[in-house]
């Protein structure tokens, strides 16, 4: 689960201001009016760090009482004239935040400029927006999938991991409940195996030649700057069944929820890419892995945000790149061209706006040139502008053969959280199978799960299922589970968010009977 960023992160725009002392604290005399409008001074203050919202994209309401005061504190306006503490966590979360400089202690513009910025956004925002509406329904029953449900659950779920176990062993899956964090592995016909206590959530599930490799967040999934995360190396309880913990691969990780594996400088060793989200802080780092068990850090991005990274060689130089998905304000994808000695050129392909709520990215070759297109997914709507919005969904963005980027296809799907690109009815084109952790569940609950099926030219038929509802779906996998040859799919389910203003009765059976995982298996073969 990410959290935007209140927009208008101004952090270095760092002015000189006279101080004088008053009850203990520093006030700072502010800088002085500039002869800007209300809209040139929001332009250049939101531009500094992401591309421009428009009024017109948020209601009067959400601008006035969470948008505006949010940018606000990020400019050094406080409504007491002082940097409230109560800004900043407790312990070394706020500490970070705190050394960071997100919140100026002095404003970094005029009060009189400020009121300009906010008389422009309240002018221009609309009262109301209304909500999309789709021009037709969509299809019901999924031709080639049968659902299942797991007869084992935790209630109320939330799920935060779910893996398909190759060679017909299961799914294993993570459950963040607080104070008690598990690894449940279930058997091919969904019943429980066993199940692993752990300290901290779970995210990432990788199986390696010398064990299992978990990534964990820490503090739970939600937002946080604290580096409590992790990537531990755990080895099986030969020859009973189960794993037991070993070494931290890599320790003090700010909030991972992605992490990619490849020999990025072809030394013969596996090194690691990894996204980590933080909240206000945060950063993406590659780690050098020296062929004697340690791994040497190396800076890519130091902001918050990275939420998808893919190692693939992008330019056939026969050096593996990068492709990163960031979500945190300054949202878009980046690639990282591997300029050898382990050294990387950071090249924007896509910019979004921090409304977006970037969530997924795949990589797949849609129209079958040679080069591969993007899968972009977005929907998060856990921030402070829960409306739903018609760009939110997934769009295809083709390659020219030189990693620029063009949007071809986009299908709107509110909340849409994550897509998976694979040719699951094997006619030889591909398919996508989508989530959504925020859908319209008023007037579309189905759209909690959209199988986009190919009928060519970037054209998509959309199907759901008559189940969909029965969960809150944040995370998906797709692999053949049964070993039959076809692809199947696996949803789990986290209720503790339940639907702004719940008025369809869905978050009380969540709670009670709500299934942690569900398949969807592929009966093609």
């Amino acid at each position: 689960m990410r959290q935007l960023i209140p927009f208008c992160i101004s952090l270095y725009l760092l002015v000189s201001c006279t101080a004088k002392r008053q009850n203990d604290k520093v006030q700072f005399e502010e800088p002085p009016v500039s002869g800007r409008s209300g809209k040139e001074l929001a332009i250049a203050h939101c531009s500094r760090c992401h591309a421009f919202v428009s009024p017109e994209l948020l209601t009067k309401t959400i601008w006035k009482e969470d948008v505006l005061p949010a940018m606000g504190y990020q400019m050094g306006i406080y409504s007491g004239g002082f940097r409230p503490d109560s800004l900043f966590d407790p312990g070394v979360s706020g500490d970070i935040v705190r050394n960071a400089g997100i919140y100026p202690e002095s404003p970094v513009l005029a009060k009189a400029d400020w009121h300009k910025i906010e008389q422009y956004f309240m002018e221009h925002a609309p009262d109301t927006i209304p909500p999309p509406l789709r021009k037709s329904a969509i299809r019901m029953g999924l031709q080639h999938f049968k659902y299942k449900e797991a007869s084992f659950s935790h209630r109320p779920s939330l799920t935060t991991m779910v893996k398909i176990l190759p060679d017909n062993r299961g799914i294993a899956y993570s459950d963040g409940k607080s104070r008690r964090n598990v690894l449940t592995f279930l058997t091919p016909d969904l019943k429980e195996n066993y199940s692993i206590p752990l300290q901290s959530t779970p995210v990432q599930f990788d199986e390696k030649a010398n064990g299992l490799y978990l990534t964990t967040t820490g503090n739970g999934i939600f937002p946080t700057d604290a580096p409590g995360g992790a990537i531990q190396r755990w080895v099986k309880n030969e020859p009973q069944p189960g794993y037991q913990p070993g070494n931290i691969i890599i320790p003090n990780l700010q909030r991972p929820v992605c992490i990619a594996y490849g020999d990025l400088n072809n030394d013969g060793f596996e090194d690691i890419v990894a996204c980590e989200f933080g909240n206000q802080t945060g950063q993406l780092a590659w780690y050098e892995n020296n062929g004697k068990g340690g791994y040497n850090k190396r800076a890519l991005r130091d902001k918050p945000g990275a939420i998808t990274a893919i190692i693939k060689d992008a330019n056939n130089d026969g050096l593996p790149d990068i492709y990163v998905l960031m979500a945190q304000g300054d949202e878009g994808v980046f690639l990282y061209e591997n300029q050898g000695a382990g050294t990387f050129k950071e090249k924007r392909l896509l910019s979004f706006l921090p409304l977006n709520g970037s969530q997924y990215i795949e990589l797949a070759d849609f129209n079958k040139d040679g080069f591969d297109d993007i899968l972009y997914v977005c929907g998060d709507n856990a921030d402070k502008t829960p409306v739903l919005k018609d760009y939110h969904g997934i769009y295809i963005f083709l390659n020219d053969g030189k990693s620029n980027f063009t949007q071809s296809y986009f299908y709107q799907m509110n909340g849409a959280y994550k897509a998976m690109v694979r040719d699951y009815d094997l006619d030889g084109d591909l398919d996508i199978a989508a989530i959504s952790f925020f859908p319209d569940y008023l007037r579309y609950p189905e759209e909690s799960f959209i199988y986009l099926k190919n009928i060519g030219n970037l054209k998509f038929d959309d199907y759901s299922f008559p189940e969909a509802p029965k969960g809150r779906w944040v995370v998906m996998d797709a692999g053949d589970m049964d070993g039959d040859g076809d692809i199947d799919l696996v949803l789990g389910s986290f209720v503790y968010f339940l639907p702004q203003g719940d008025t369809t009765g869905l978050g009380k059976k969540w709670l009670l009977t709500g299934p942690s995982v569900v398949v969807l298996e592929n009966t093609i073969r």
